[in-house]
């Protein structure tokens, strides 16, 4: 065991040289206090200048030291001497036992990636899932900074949450070496964590190890986790590559708390609970204006807020631009922000040099950030370059391969290029493994709406709403087509667009379709004028392919900032 002298934290892995929590260098051992009676100090060789090798046994009151032996006192008093040569043999003998037994590697192979399953709640209350999801998501979050270790983000792990699946199943459908389990449980201001890491290939635990904690102290054992994992997996690193896992973002633990709670909605992606994300962050940096990373979730929250709404809401922009940017100041290596600004710049503003821009410094910062990967695929896809998109979405698809969104945004890239049946095939496997992904429904009906069977296009229309918790819209789109052929749906639909929440942009779609160009146009002026962020498709959108031929096509493409 070893023990910092400052904090006096423990430790018990006697590879750990320095203090997790303060830097200060470990002393083996106890450290002695005041408080503490007088104990035992052994040490392996003797002063020089001693003719004799041995071990001595000193204690803090004066005694006879025998350098030839150890002594030992039986119940009557009288002493027996045993040599130290004999001991030093059972010694030995015991030690490379034990340490086979005990510290003998799990696997052989070098581990080069890794799942972090949400952690169990234990505490038997749904009101701190934000504590265990949020650890895990940490972890997540700090390994994903070491660019030689491939990490499942969040989005994929978060699937198996609350299941008992096998760990060779996780490890072969997230494509990982090793997967990481744990169980937490809160009581009152008491916290125990207890995790476990294994080796899928060879179904050994690499390292298990129990935390007892005070809730304050989460700052500092998530830190310490992530320090263990690197070290159990014999990760090599050096510079900067090792400050993401010790790194404190925050020495505020209420903020930290409450950063964790905005990350578990902001992840939801809904209006709804962007905003109930942006609560939670916004008092986060409240009570810590220098955290960077709370800032950073701060933005992406109002992106989301605008991007989920209807009507948009436009405020929300450059509030999320303001907080990417002094996310970006406090702290310039985070890859967020970069990758918010970014976006921001393509669907809001039209200047897509920046988007492209910033999601490479994004990737930069960050290789394995899932998000800037599959963002700047999106943008390569809307600028007609097809294969630099393909190369871009797969790579994101390699880090993350369950990832719903760049999933779908691999079907609407095949969409674009006019692979309708790979496209068809690609949104059916993502329903498979989440039958309400809703933008997966979405993509189905574009599908079949260019196949012209409409039945199945007026059935993803309703089911894309029943996912969005809309059953009443879905219930009048089944019933509109039902007493009408697909033109007239089509006029009844847009006839009251606010009922469905349709965007102008895809109104203006549903015009072309029908041959009444002039609405079309109307539309995507409107669209421009509103900031729809759709009409940043229409160069490479099929059903914008009615109105290519049109002079006002080219107006219209010249005034969104895309090349022709």
């Amino acid at each position: 065991m070893k023990r910092c002298p400052d904090c006096r934290r423990d430790y018990f892995d006697d590879s750990l040289l320095y203090c997790l929590e303060d830097g200060a260098a470990l002393i083996q051992g106890a450290v002695p206090s005041p408080e503490e009676p007088a104990t035992a100090i052994i040490r392996d060789t003797v002063p020089l200048g001693d003719a004799n090798t041995g071990s001595e046994i000193r204690t803090t009151d004066p005694t006879t030291v025998f350098p030839s032996g150890i002594v030992a006192v039986n119940k009557n008093g009288a002493d027996k001497r045993i040599p130290v040569y004999a001991l030093a043999v059972i010694v030995i003998l015991a030690g490379g036992f034990f340490g086979y037994r005990f510290f003998k590697p799990a696997a052989s192979e070098q581990v080069n990636s890794i799942a972090v399953l949400p952690f169990e709640n234990r505490s038997g209350s749904a009101d701190t899932d934000y504590l265990s999801d949020g650890l895990a998501d940490s972890l997540i979050y700090r390994l994903s900074q070491l660019p030689n270790l491939k990490v499942s983000p969040t989005s994929s792990v978060m699937r198996y949450k609350g299941k008992d699946a096998d760990v060779a199943q996780i490890a072969g459908e997230l494509k990982v070496d090793a997967v990481m389990s744990g169980r937490l449980v809160q009581r009152n201001d008491d916290l125990s964590v207890s995790v476990q890491l294994i080796d899928a290939r060879s179904g050994k635990v690499i390292w298990a190890e129990q935390y007892d904690r005070k809730i304050a102290d989460l700052l500092a054992t998530q830190r310490e986790i992530a320090t263990m994992i690197t070290q159990k997996l014999q990760l090599k690193f050096s510079g900067d590559e090792a400050t993401g896992i010790t790194k404190k973002y925050t020495d505020n633990n209420e903020a930290y708390q409450l950063y964790l709670k905005g990350r578990f909605y902001g992840m939801r992606r809904t209006a709804k609970d962007a905003q109930q994300a942006i609560d939670y962050y916004q008092h986060a940096v409240d009570l810590d204006p220098n955290f960077a990373l709370a800032f950073a979730g701060l933005s992406e929250a109002n992106w989301f807020l605008f991007l989920y709404s209807y009507p948009q809401v436009e405020a929300a922009v450059p509030k999320a631009r303001e907080l990417a940017l002094k996310a970006i100041e406090l702290d310039p290596t985070l890859a967020e922000p970069h990758s918010v600004l970014g976006i921001i710049c393509a669907s809001y503003d039209r200047d897509f040099a920046c988007d492209e821009r910033e999601q490479k410094r994004a990737i930069e910062l960050n290789p394995n950030y899932t998000e800037g990967h599959r963002r700047y695929g999106l943008l390569l896809t809307n600028l007609g370059r097809f294969d630099e998109a393909d190369a871009a979405i797969k790579r994101a698809l390699e880090i993350d391969p369950l990832s719903p969104v760049a999933n779908e945004q691999l079907a609407n890239l095949l969409f674009n290029e006019r692979k309708y049946g790979e496209s068809e095939k690609l949104s059916k496997k993502e329903l498979d493994l989440d039958p309400n992904y809703w933008y997966a429904h979405w993509q189905l009906f574009n599908v079949y709406r260019m196949k012209r069977d409409y039945g199945s296009t007026v059935e993803e229309l309703a089911r894309v709403q029943e996912s969005r918790g809309e059953p009443d819209a879905a219930k009048f789109i089944r019933e509109s087509f039902q007493s009408s052929d697909w033109p007239s749906f089509l006029k009844t639909i847009t006839a009251d667009r606010s009922r469905l929440k349709l965007y102008p942009y895809f109104v203006a779609t549903f015009f072309a379709e029908l041959g009444d160009k002039d609405k079309a146009f109307a539309l995507l002026n409107e669209a421009l004028d509103t900031k729809d962020q759709h009409i940043a498709s229409m160069k490479v959108d099929p059903f914008m392919d009615p109105l290519r031929d049109d002079p006002r096509f080219k107006d219209v493409l010249r005034r969104t900032g895309l090349p022709e």
